[in-house]
């Protein structure tokens, strides 16, 4: 397990220990720099304060992004972050993948099976168990999205293939 110095704390941390830190909570919007993990976007202070309990004031987006990028997470920058309103952030785009190659609608759906999204242009903006929950989301970040919809249970139903 790789013993890592954040904010003058080492911490052990793994792959594992951050997805585990993860399980239940929603990502929040992008602003600028992203971390994958499990195959969503989350922003890096987030994750590394929820893995290490540190406030986010005691850490940059960039040690946190480089911290997290040590543990074999790929990160990125949304797509026209540079001069970008935080407000228009979003989470993950629907017509690329992680670190941008093209992929289909079905791909880009895949890590949300059984879950609400709300979706504004091509980008996911939240995924959560429940409609409430992305509605709650919407109201707590002053995100506004075009349309909501619950993804398919299986990926046989996102993909259009016929149950064998």
């Amino acid at each position: 397990m790789p013993t890592m110095t954040v904010s003058g704390h080492q911490y052990d941390l793994d792959p594992e220990t951050v997805e585990v830190a993860l399980d239940g909570v929603l990502p929040e919007p992008i602003h600028e720099h992203f971390v994958v993990v499990n195959g969503r976007r989350w922003p890096p202070k987030q994750v590394l304060a929820l893995v290490t309990g540190l406030d986010r004031a005691d850490f940059t987006t960039h040690q946190a992004r480089r911290a997290l990028t040590r543990l074999g997470f790929p990160a990125g920058r949304a797509a026209g972050a540079r001069g970008r309103h935080p407000a228009a952030a979003s989470s993950r785009p629907l017509a690329s993948g992680a670190a941008g190659p093209p992929e289909t609608l079905a791909e880009a759906l895949r890590p949300f099976i059984g879950l609400w999204v709300a979706v504004r242009g091509d980008e996911v903006l939240v995924a959560a168990p429940s409609p409430r929950e992305v509605v709650a989301w919407l109201a707590r970040h002053g995100q506004r999205a075009q349309s909501m919809f619950r993804v398919a249970d299986s990926e046989q139903a996102i993909t259009g293939a016929a149950p064998q």
